[in-house]
């Protein structure tokens, strides 16, 4: 019974697995971004008003943000998912998502948030050396991600240990 029980679980685990593997890239990246986004503390975390992610260089990352969680409640906040225009807008948000077609843009976002509580998330080869908070990166065909400890210390936010355990730390 006992095996049987294994076998079954084991069953489930390489069904999801495989589920989430089919998954557009865009979709896996927007769960992604909201699941970290549990997981770190903002200085002004229990002040209401707006909690902004920005999308910049990723349309489909955009309109799955837009479409999943725009609006939702956020604790005090609620969700406002915003396409940038421009580098000099990520300085609005609390999150922002630099798309691999904006990689070139990294340092003036960077440039732009300095000295702010801004969670910055990447899909770049290494973004995560060059200052993103966060950084996605393919290792042996899996996605993983980077996080970039000073960076995050830098903009006064806190990461729980538990998103640590997961990342290659930097």
């Amino acid at each position: 019974m006992k095996r049987l029980v294994l076998f079954v679980i084991a069953t489930v685990i390489v069904a999801i697995s495989a589920k989430a593997q089919e998954r557009p890239p865009h979709e896996i990246h927007s769960a992604m971004l909201y699941n970290f986004i549990k997981y770190v503390q903002w200085p002004n975390e229990g002040e209401a008003g707006e909690f902004v992610v920005g999308v910049i260089g990723d349309d489909n990352v955009f309109n799955t943000l837009k479409q999943w969680y725009d609006g939702k409640p956020k604790g005090s906040k609620k969700y406002v998912i915003k396409k940038l225009g421009n580098p000099a807008e990520a300085a609005d948000c609390q999150v922002v998502y630099v798309g691999k077609s904006k990689n070139r843009d990294f340092d003036t976002i960077k440039g732009s948030i300095t000295g702010k509580s801004v969670l910055t998330i990447t899909d770049g080869n290494g973004l995560g050396q060059k200052g993103s908070c966060i950084n996605f990166k393919v290792v042996d065909g899996k996605l993983k991600f980077e996080l970039n400890q000073a960076t995050v210390g830098a903009a006064n936010l806190k990461v729980s240990t538990q998103l640590s355990s997961m990342a290659i730390l930097i």
